[in-house]
C-alpha cells in the first residue's frame, strides 16, 4: 500500500462535536456570513488567545482586533495585499520570509509588488531566520515579515526573547510582523511563545496592544480539521481594519454553521491534548527507528521530520519507486539565495497518519536509503 508523507494534511479524527455543531446550526446555511464573522466567534477566539497565552483581560479586543478567516492560507496571502504599499522610503518595498518557506509567503510578496528577501533558516542558525542580522538598508525598506514558530518544516520554536526582539525590530523599522502560529499546539516540551504573549512582555496594554503585529492560527493542525478551512487573524487594530476592508471585496468569510463549529473547537482543550499525544507517540517511534540516521532529531514542535539524506530529489524518487512512500524533496520548499540552499539534501516527511502506518513508512525508508 502506498503511503503519502508528502502533504501536511492531518488524518486524525476531529472531535465528534464538530459535526454535531454543524448539524445543529443548519439554519445558518440560508444566511450570508459577515466578513467580520459573528460576535460569538470573535469572542471565542479572543478568549482562547487570552487563556492560551495568559494575556491580560481585554488585551485582544474581539470587536477591533480579530477576524475569523477561511483557513490561514488565504489570510497569509491577503495580508500582504493589505499591508504592502507601492514604495517605502522612495524605494521598492521588501517582504522578509524564512528559507525554507511556506510557498504562500513568496506568492503573496510577488503579487503585492514587493521584493521577497529569503533569509536562511538552516542548521547553522537553529532553523530560524535571523532578520536582525540583515543590512539596515534592507530593514528600512521592509514592510512585512513572515515568521513561523514552530517552524515548517524544521519544527524549531522561537524563545520569548526571540519573539520580543522580532517585535521590537518590526516597531523600530516600522514593518508588520506576521506571526504564523498554525503549529502552536503541536509541541513536545514547553508550549511555544506567541506573538501576543511577547507583546505583553514588552509592555503592551489593553487599548494599545499588538502594534505592528498580527498573529494567525488555524484549526487544521490544532483540531485535525483541515477540511473545515477555519482560522483567524488577530492583532494591530489598524491593520485588521484594512484587512477586513480588503476582504469586503475579495474574501470568502466562513459560513455560519462552520463558524459555530470553529467556536466550539476553540473553546475545548481536551481534544487538543489528545491530538498532541498522538503526535508525540509517532515521534517516539521515529526516534526508535531513525536515531543515528539522516541527521535525525526530534523537533520541538509541528508534525514533520526534516531528514538530511544527501540528495533529496534522488531520495524522493527512490522512496516512491522502491518503497511506495511519497515525500517532498527539501529543495522544493526553499530557494538558493546568496549562494546557500537551505533545502538542498533534505526530505520532508509529514507524520500525519496513524501510528502503525507511520511505523511502516519509516521502516520502509530505512530499507531503501
Amino acid at each position: 500500500m502506498p503511503i503519502a508523507l508528502s502533504l501536511g494534511e492531518p488524518q486524525h479524527s476531529p472531535p465528534a462535536f464538530l459535526a454535531e455543531t454543524v448539524k445543529r446550526e443548519a439554519d445558518g446555511w440560508s444566511k450570508y456570513p459577515s466578513v467580520r464573522g459573528t460576535d460569538s466567534a470573535r469572542t471565542a477566539i479572543s478568549d482562547w488567545l487570552t487563556r492560551r497565552y495568559n494575556l491580560p483581560a481585554g488585551l485582544v479586543d474581539p470587536g477591533s482586533m480579530v477576524v475569523p478567516v477561511s483557513g490561514t492560507r488565504e489570510a497569509l496571502f491577503m495580508i500582504a495585499l493589505a499591508a504592502v504599499p507601492e514604495e517605502k522610503n522612495g524605494q521598492k518595498p521588501v517582504v522578509l520570509m524564512p528559507n525554507p518557506f511556506y510557498q504562500v509567503y513568496l506568492g503573496a510578496a510577488v503579487t503585492a509588488g514587493a521584493e521577497p528577501v529569503l533569509v536562511p533558516a538552516d542548521r547553522e542558525n537553529g532553523f530560524l531566520p535571523k532578520y536582525a542580522a540583515l543590512p539596515h538598508e534592507v530593514l528600512d525598506r521592509t514592510v512585512l515579515a513572515y515568521y513561523c514558530s514552530p517552524a515548517n518544516p524544521q519544527g524549531a520554536i522561537a524563545t520569548m526573547d526571540t519573539m520580543k526582539n522580532l517585535i521590537a525590530l518590526a516597531r523600530a523599522h516600522d514593518f508588520l510582523l506576521v506571526s504564523d502560529e498554525c503549529y502552536s499546539e503541536l509541541y513536545y516540551g514547553a508550549a511555544p511563545t506567541g506573538a501576543a504573549e511577547a507583546c505583553v512582555a514588552l509592555g503592551d496594554e489593553p487599548g494599545n496592544a499588538m502594534q505592528n503585529v498580527v498573529a494567525m492560527n488555524s484549526l487544521s493542525k490544532r483540531s485535525s480539521a483541515p477540511g473545515l478551512r477555519s482560522g483567524f487573524v488577530a492583532g494591530d487594530s489598524e491593520l485588521i481594519r484594512r484587512f477586513a476592508r480588503l476582504r469586503d471585496y475579495g474574501g470568502a468569510p466562513p459560513p455560519l454553521p462552520l463558524l459555530a463549529a470553529a467556536s466550539a473547537l476553540w473553546s475545548d482543550e481536551e481534544h487538543v491534548i489528545a491530538n498532541r499525544a498522538l503526535y508525540a507517540a509517532k515521534y517516539k517511534a521515529a526516534e526508535e527507528i531513525l536515531d543515528g540516521k539522516y541527521g535525525y532529531y526530534t523537533p520541538e514542535g509541528g508534525f514533520y521530520l526534516w531528514l538530511d539524506v544527501g540528495d533529496g530529489e534522488a531520495a524522493a524518487r527512490a522512496l516512491w519507486s522502491d518503497a511506495g512512500v511519497r515525500v517532498i524533496p527539501g529543495e522544493y520548499l526553499a530557494r538558493e539565495a546568496d549562494g546557500r540552499h537551505p533545502g538542498a539534501g533534505y526530505i520532508r516527511l509529514a507524520l500525519v497518519h496513524e501510528l502503525e502506518i507511520t511505523r511502516d513508512a519509516l521502516m520502509r525508508i530505512t530499507k531503501v536509503l
